[in-house]
């Protein structure tokens, strides 16, 4: 039986030893990027199910084109945050679910200084980055622990816990929710 070796490298090392090296160089590039704290970023899986919200502009990890898509279970599995808070669409306080707008930013590897959000209706409003930082924002997907049909604002909405603190108590922060949710542009 004759087999034949692949051909040896013209520098003269044994067969495989480039390869081996190469591997070294790339194991030796990410450690030293780690210890910078420059991690790479991994991409964020892709939905499977009909896309509910996408994060646009500057978006470290994309999962569709340039954008990061998510389905409601891709929401649905980051930690859940509940509070009740009045409003001024609702004669009375409500209770709201869903995760963290910052969580929800971090899923997708975005960092900037101002979000720009679009409802289904085309309805736009500008927040600062550091708003989800600061306060627990949320992308609400429940309302009284139930789903909410774009009827009663949903099925996303953007909402601040008023209630918390005076100062969300005003029409800025009123200004800022956005109910219909469908896109986050990280400018």
């Amino acid at each position: 039986m004759n087999r034949s070796l692949p051909p040896a490298p013209r520098n003269g090392a044994p067969p495989g030893a480039a390869s081996g090296r190469r591997r070294l160089l790339g194991l030796g590039t990410l450690s030293a990027l780690c210890a910078l704290g420059l991690r790479p970023a991994l991409a964020l899986e892709g939905p499977a199910g009909a896309v509910v919200l996408s994060i646009t502009g500057r978006v470290r990890k994309p999962n569709r084109g340039g954008q990061a898509d998510f389905d409601m279970p891709m929401l649905e599995a980051l930690p859940q945050t509940s509070f009740s808070t009045r409003t001024p669409w609702f004669a009375q306080a409500r209770r709201f679910t869903g995760p963290l707008l910052r969580d929800v930013l971090a899923a997708a590897g975005a960092q900037g200084t101002t979000l720009r959000l679009t409802a289904l209706n085309d309805y736009r409003v500008e927040l600062p980055y550091a708003d989800p930082q600061q306060h627990d924002v949320i992308v609400a997907r429940l309302l009284d622990d139930r789903p909410m049909a774009v009827r009663d604002k949903g099925p996303l909405f953007v909402i601040y816990p008023f209630d918390a603190r005076t100062e969300l108590r005003s029409a800025i922060y009123y200004s800022r929710s956005a109910w219909q949710l469908r896109t986050i542009e990280v400018l």
